[in-house]
């Protein structure tokens, strides 16, 4: 089965049993790794939902002598209208604190660099050794819709999606490198002077410009970046 398909899967039902879905062993292995997180989200989002509120309490109204009361018209059935507002305000108003919380807060970063290494976070079931490729289609779905295009020598390509770098959607792809999983992100819209290296804990990252745009490269520790760069960069031509 496709990854990209398991993996639709597993997020639209993160219970769902792994039997059903006829996996070869290899890819048991990787989808357990996806369902794991997909579960933990849910468990995430389930917490955020569960927000208690707060008994509704009316002000005591004062009391008023029969001389200060005025007649009114008839409401036609409009008088019970007001708890009804009340309720559908809740509603939006906790609409907007879920969206503030889990879409509205856009994050800045100092730089570039730092928007990259906190990317790698979002998304760990991308880096798993596997000889599994995605699909052709799939992969010039992310690559072509996102002004690029890839020559087939770029390597094994074992992920590829969509996402959005510094306001920029962008193909964010996996091949497989000597000691592991490599991620790029081709940002054609992201002009660099130069090199960049990723200096965070545990990273082993380089920022490459490439045109009028650059290719983020990140590997294993181990990984001999310098032996792959060319491959990649000779691979990539932008479109845009």
């Amino acid at each position: 089965m496709d990854k990209q398909t398991y993996q639709e899967a597993i997020a639209a039902d993160p219970s769902i049993s792994l039997d059903e879905l006829g996996l070869t062993a290899e890819e048991r292995l990787e989808a357990r790794a996806f369902q794991v997180e997909m579960q933990r989200l849910n468990d995430r989002i389930e917490s955020a939902l569960s927000i208690g509120a707060p008994a509704l309490e009316l002000p005591e109204l004062p009391e008023i002598g029969t001389d200060n009361v005025v007649s009114m018209k008839k409401s036609n059935g409009r008088r019970f209208l007001a708890p009804k507002y009340l309720g559908l305000a809740a509603s939006v108003a906790l609409a907007a604190v879920l969206g503030m919380q889990f879409f509205g807060h856009k994050t800045t970063y100092p730089s570039l660099a730092a928007e990259i290494v906190a990317h790698l976070d979002h998304e760990p079931q991308s880096r798993v050794i596997t000889s599994q490729p995605v699909s052709d289609g799939r992969l010039a779905s992310v690559v072509n819709d996102n002004g690029v295009a890839l020559a087939p020598d770029v390597g094994l390509v074992t992920y590829a999606r969509s996402c959005v770098i510094n306001g920029n959607t962008v193909p964010h792809l996996v091949v497989q490198g000597r000691s592991g999983p490599v991620t790029l992100l081709l940002m054609p819209d992201e002009a660099i002077d130069g090199a960049v290296s990723l200096e965070e804990e545990g990273v082993n990252g380089v920022i490459l410009p490439v045109g009028d745009g650059s290719i983020a490269i990140i590997g294993e520790s181990e990984e001999r970046l310098d032996e792959i760069e060319d491959q990649v960069v000779d691979s990539v031509t932008w479109t845009i």
